[in-house]
């Protein structure tokens, strides 16, 4: 009977230590997943925050920039977004009315029905104009006329033009116009003419053909470098030029001079023949 007694009591303790281990195991899993979990989430949700943020930043950035440089290049009325809280103000007139308070600026605006647009940016504090609607139109055309009339930076652009000695008139001729138009809109030319092949052509007959596509632009096209020979003597190349301004003046009075000599001389030549026949 002890015997029986002792191997009952041995299995029970075997059981409830077994079961012990497992309900140990069972509540260090329930209070280690939600953690892991917890960790696992939130971290892709961290970068995914930060991307954002990262992305954002330098998408504003150059929204910012652009805006700025609209502003400083856009002739316009500003409205009432006005960024400084003093501002040295001038009427519509252009007179001088001093530093102002934006609300005060606005109100006038308000009264008067004008715009406001800024002057200068660079003072301290930044000038700005009441303007009319009419008035800033005006200033807009006043600008771009200014632009057009400024020159133009950089070279000027250059064409190229090749053909042979032995060309046609008719094709020679359609050449010379497409030649005008590029000197018209102030475009240097570079023109290559090649000796035609088995035909004997001397460098001055060449030179010809440079000097009659010239002469068909008075007081607009000179030589910027005159014809020389290239690859060898076996074609001629020069480069015609728009005239500035001032040659253009100075082609056009000297035009006028022979002319009005010419005509001189024809009246002179008539009172000659005149006196004769008397």
């Amino acid at each position: 009977m002890a015997a029986l007694f002792l191997k009952r009591l041995t299995l029970q303790t075997v059981k409830s230590e077994n079961s012990c281990v497992r309900c140990f195991g069972k509540h260090i899993m329930q209070k280690t997943a939600p953690a892991q979990s917890s960790r696992i989430a939130s971290t892709p949700r961290l970068s995914f925050l930060i991307h954002a943020e990262a992305f954002s930043t330098t998408e504003d950035t150059q929204n910012e920039g652009k805006k700025r440089k609209k502003s400083q290049t856009a002739f316009s009325n500003v409205g009432r977004k006005i960024n400084q809280r003093i501002i040295h103000l001038f009427d519509e007139k252009g007179n001088d009315m001093g530093n102002m308070h934006r609300a005060d600026v606005i109100r006038l605006m308000d009264e008067r029905e004008l715009r406001l647009v800024q002057r200068n940016a660079s003072t301290e504090p930044a000038q700005y104009q009441l303007m009319t609607g009419l008035q800033i139109l005006q200033e807009r055309q006043r600008l771009r006329e200014m632009k057009k009339a400024s020159p133009k930076t950089g070279p000027t652009p250059t064409k190229e033009l090749t053909f042979s000695s032995n060309i046609g008139q008719h094709d020679l001729d359609t050449k010379t116009k497409q030649i005008q138009q590029w000197i018209k809109k102030e475009r240097q030319v570079r023109i290559t003419i090649k000796k035609g092949k088995n035909v004997d052509v001397s460098e001055n007959k060449v030179e010809e053909i440079f000097h009659q596509i010239l002469q068909t632009m008075p007081g607009i096209a000179t030589f910027l470098s005159r014809p020389q020979a290239i690859q060898g003597g076996k074609a001629l190349m020069c480069v015609l030029r728009p005239l500035s301004k001032n040659e253009e003046k100075a082609c056009g009075e000297t035009q006028k001079t022979q002319k009005r000599d010419t005509l001189n001389q024809d009246h002179g030549n008539d009172k000659e023949s005149n006196v004769l026949h008397q």
